[in-house]
């Protein structure tokens, strides 16, 4: 598979930083024959919820420079938008993560380090483009020291402190200003104790405010696993060599006891790069495993691996234990077409399965919790390693672009495995979105409903060229928009985003 023989160019925009703008909130007044394409139409001016104080946020890659060659969107420079929310009134923000690949390229005006997955396009191009980009390193155009990587993946508040995070380096600290503005403070290492890289979906324990991760490389150990204390403090790496070659491990789960990690059918090929070729490709006579470690972990002595055929995921969505510890449960997308997972990813079509393993007899079953084409899924963040009802997820249309969100209940499936979709919310014909995000109405409310509050996400008409900010009732039959920002430009399409409520922006 040679990744970069595919053009993707659904998210060029390119160019610098965009003004902050006040934006208005208009609410939905009419029935379900109004969508949300009508325009205007169907809404009134009106307010946002007041649990909505404080700022979503969501990353996704914008490339500085329009691309001259081969394009993948993973290359793209990471850009955050924000909507900044203050008792109903919004500040639109769009800003590019200042990397240090950002920097440079910005101040000579031109690429300067390869991309990782489109930098690479047969032989003598990428011994062109590697002779090139050793040529500016020694003439002091950049430093790889100071980072080659995006920052373009998600966003996660960890220690109190808000970062933007992408694979291919360290996290980047940034913050969102009282006036909208989303400023970025620089490159951070927990004082020196993360080396190369993070995962850009770290687990943020709702009860203990640990943050767990790992990263992953072509070089053994190719899993280090670790956890980040409530205060910011690193913990010691904990290596995983009983992954014995390097797979490409974008995402994982926890539970109150373990952390849960896939070993897919889609592996790093080093070698391959080298030579010119993709820096990923699929190995369809790999049986895919999950392995599960205690969380606190020292070392991996205590890791088990458990073959789960057919079972490859990119994303996670939840997971948590059962049987007093004896059983853990993993909700999680499984791509049926693995081999186009990062060439065609209008091929991909992903259904959500639910894992059950026995620790004890090594007994592993799964099944669907849906046959629709879900991806990008969320949960209310309370229940993160807990065990949870309901679950937001994206509709591919195909993916990467998302016609709508649907909830699912998946306790049904327990029951008669019957479709666990219980409401949903498309966005009409030419309009997409993106990941939904769910936002308590009371988050420091134990009795609150799992599903009471707001399901959010930035949604773009390809007709009229009109973008809003939707917020729709989670808990209502079919999803209804309670409120939607009219947006003065065009949010491009991204990848995951973070709603940071007002207290915690106060903080940063």
């Amino acid at each position: 598979m040679l990744l970069t023989s595919t053009v993707i160019s659904w998210n060029l925009v390119g160019g610098s930083d965009w003004p902050c703008m006040v934006v208005e909130c208009w609410q939905r007044v009419w029935g379900e024959d109004g969508k949300y394409c009508g325009g205007g139409r169907g809404f009134r001016k009106g307010s946002i919820p007041t649990c909505l104080n404080g700022a979503y946020i969501r990353n996704g890659p914008n490339p500085q420079f329009l691309p001259r060659g081969p394009y993948h969107l993973f290359d793209g420079d990471g850009m955050m938008h924000s909507i900044r929310i203050c008792d109903g009134k919004a500040i639109l923000c769009s800003r590019y993560v200042k990397t240090y690949k950002y920097t440079v390229e910005n101040k000579n005006g031109v690429s300067v380090i390869p991309n990782v997955f489109s930098g690479f396009n047969g032989l003598t191009a990428s011994a062109a483009r590697g002779a090139l980009a050793a040529a500016r390193m020694l003439a002091g155009q950049f430093n790889p020291v100071n980072g080659i990587g995006l920052a373009n993946t998600s966003l996660a508040l960890i220690g109190g402190k808000l970062y933007a995070l992408g694979e291919s380096d360290l996290p980047y600290e940034v913050k969102v200003a009282e006036n909208g503005d989303i400023i970025t403070r620089g490159r951070h290492d927990f004082d020196g104790e993360l080396v190369m890289s993070m995962t850009a979906h770290p687990k943020i324990d709702p009860d203990t405010g640990e943050a767990f991760a790992f990263r992953y490389g072509p070089m053994p150990p190719f899993l280090t696993f670790f956890r980040i204390n409530a205060d910011g403090t690193k913990q010691p790496d904990v290596p995983i060599f009983s992954m014995t070659s390097p797979s490409f491990l974008h995402d994982f789960a926890i539970t109150k006891k373990y952390a849960i990690f896939p070993e897919i059918q889609i592996g790093m090929n080093p070698m391959e790069m080298m030579a010119g070729g993709s820096p990923v490709g699929t190995n369809p006579g790999k049986v895919p495993r999950l392995g599960v470690i205690p969380r606190y972990a020292k070392d991996e002595s205590e890791m088990k691996w458990f073959d789960v055929p057919g079972f490859n995921i990119v994303h996670a969505i939840n997971g948590w234990d059962e049987d007093d510890g004896d059983t853990i449960v993993l909700v999680a997308p499984n791509i049926l077409s693995v081999e186009h997972t990062l060439e065609r990813m209008d091929l991909i079509h992903a259904s959500i399965e639910k894992v059950k393993i026995d620790l004890k007899t090594g007994m592993v079953s799964r099944h669907p919790v849906s046959t629709r084409n879900l991806d990008f899924a969320v949960i209310n963040p309370s229940y993160l390693g807990k065990k949870n009802k309901y679950v937001y997820a994206a509709v591919g249309d195909p993916m990467p672009k998302v016609s709508g969100v649907v909830k699912l209940d998946v306790s049904v499936s327990d029951d008669d495995r019957r479709d666990c979709i219980v409401s949903s919310r498309l966005y009409g014909e030419g309009c997409f979105g993106g990941e939904p995000f769910f936002v308590a109405k009371e988050p420091n409310n134990p009795n609150a409903d799992e599903d009471d509050g707001y399901v959010v996400s930035y949604v773009h008409n390809e007709k009229s060229g009109e973008s809003r900010f939707l917020v729709m009732d989670a808990k209502s039959p079919n999803l209804d928009i309670v409120a939607a920002v009219k947006l003065p430009r065009r949010v491009p399409y991204g990848f995951h985003g973070l709603f940071v409520r007002e207290n915690d922006l106060n903080k940063l």
